[in-house]
């Protein structure tokens, strides 16, 4: 029998770490402790904070310590967790034997929530067909997206000429405990099961949800096109693209930019700017979905108990020389170690993020369709979704693409994954840009690296490369002590 790891204790789903339960590789509930009947009651399961809210150590809070837009300070990576520690480092196994998988638990919990749903709703009671319809929908594009997450954590970089052999991730499309015989399915398995649930959802999402938190139509469309660009499917990641940011614009309450300049200055928004960094800015403020086509958020504040806390984080150097000293996304940072200590040796933490949103952002939509259309050699026409953003992120004069990246395809499209980490930097963001890096030719030699600075100097330091194959999470202990059957990655 499979490992079950977290049991549901409500209705609404709420769950705890149940340690030494082995019964299935999925969260399950008990038959007959969890009950829904009511159209209604699955309604309310889809509201559920726990599939869009991941406060406790979920979510991509280690994806934060392995992009090679961050470096530590020894002083306190010397105290941090043993998790932390192993994700910085590179380590072959992120968490021990005895450790709680916290993204994993967050994923795979989720999984058996939308898969009830998708299993159960049409025979619930009281409801519209309508309603049952968009219901299924939500939860079936719940489903594509956390595929989506479980595949670029736990798989290798879809390649076309590898994939139908690339060990993936199971599909598993039951909500029940009597879960056996479960395989790794190949990554172009899982990519074409992702893509068929993103397409049935599509065909009957509403193009309003009740909250940005809950999937629609246009988070759907986007999320279908990330996932085609990450095929190389670039034409039909663009034509996506198109109809996502369409269709976000005839939102009722349309996600849109924050135009920094005006919340910069004096009485914007975001002004004063303290000394826990910008007021009222999105990564303080949970609730603030203003950018979000589809607000997923997870907790990336500077402590964790002991999980993935990354209070010794601090921008890599490489990453902090791809910001203009015009650009007001620095504000964002601070030469501070969380709790406001002074930080003597200048460094810069992102010092005013709590949350971050790692759902679908409207920002991440442009950056996203400008590749689309710079891979199929539309440039003026990716320059134009980049600098869209970009008058939004720093004055007008400063914000135009320097002729030099716009030159070629190639070039932009470096310019563009810079510019993925200018807006997206010490978030998560980067780790996966890393992976798709990997296989790229117009990447091909790039390596990628931490720091570890032991002082306050920048020379005393302790510098490593991440091997190819730590692009890859090996399963934890856990799921392979459950599961002999599995191979784990290398």
């Amino acid at each position: 029998m499979m490992m079950k790891i977290y049991q549901y204790l409500s209705v609404l789903l709420l769950l705890v770490f149940v340690a030494g339960c082995k019964k299935s590789f999925l969260e399950v509930v008990p038959k007959g402790q969890l009950v829904a009947r009511a159209t209604d009651d699955y309604d309310k399961i889809m509201n559920a904070p726990d599939l869009y809210l991941y406060s406790f150590a979920g979510g991509w809070q280690s994806m934060v310590l392995m992009g090679d837009d961050v470096a530590a300070e020894g002083s306190y990576f010397s105290s941090a967790s043993p998790m932390s520690q192993n994700a910085f480092n590179y380590k072959a196994d992120i968490f021990r034997a005895q450790d709680n998988t916290f993204d994993f638990k967050a994923y795979t919990s989720n999984l058996y929530t939308v898969n009830k749903v998708i299993n159960e709703i049409d025979e619930s009671t009281g409801g519209s067909a309508a309603q049952k319809t968009a219901l299924k929908a939500e939860a079936l594009a719940n489903r594509a997206w956390i595929y989506f997450q479980l595949i670029n954590i736990y798989a290798r970089p879809y390649n076309t000429a590898t994939a139908s052999q690339d060990l993936g991730f199971p599909i598993i499309r039951d909500a029940d405990i009597n879960l056996s015989g479960h395989v790794r399915n190949s990554v172009a398995e899982v990519y074409a099961f992702i893509i068929q649930d993103f397409k049935d959802a599509i065909s009957t999402l509403p193009l309003n949800n009740k909250f940005a938190q809950r999937f629609s139509k246009p988070a759907a469309e986007g999320m279908l096109a990330k996932v085609y660009l990450y095929m190389g499917r670039n034409a039909e990641a663009l034509a996506m693209f198109n109809a996502a940011l369409t269709d976000a614009a005839a939102q009722a309450v349309p996600a849109k930019l924050y135009d920094y300049n005006v919340e910069f200055a004096s009485g914007g928004k975001f002004d004063p700017i303290g000394y826990n960094g910008p007021n009222n800015s999105p990564g303080i403020n949970y609730d603030d979905v203003t950018e979000s086509v589809l607000a997923k958020t997870f907790y990336n504040g500077p402590y964790s108990g002991n999980e993935f806390g990354n209070d010794f984080l601090v921008l890599s150097p490489k990453a902090q020389a791809l910001f203009a000293p015009d650009d007001l996304r620095l504000n964002f940072y601070g030469a501070f170690f969380p709790y406001s200590t002074p930080n003597p040796s200048g460094r810069l933490s992102k010092y005013s993020v709590n949350y971050s949103k790692f759902g679908l952002q409207l920002a991440e939509l442009y950056l996203l369709r400008a590749e689309a259309n710079a891979r199929l050699n539309n440039l003026a026409v990716a320059v134009a979704d980049l600098e869209l953003l970009r008058r939004n992120r720093m004055p007008v004069n400063v914000a135009s693409v320097p002729a030099q990246a716009a030159s070629s395809k190639e070039s932009l499209i470096r310019f563009i994954f810079q510019e993925r980490t200018r807006e997206f930097a010490m978030e998560g963001y980067r780790w996966f840009d890393m992976r798709r890096c990997s296989i790229d030719p117009i990447f091909s030699g790039e390596t990628f690296s931490h720091i570890i600075y032991n002082d306050e100097t920048s020379t005393n330091i302790t510098s490593f490369n991440l091997p190819q194959d730590r692009l890859t999470l090996r399963l934890p202990p856990i799921v392979m002590n459950a599961n002999p059957g599995f191979t784990n990655n290398p």
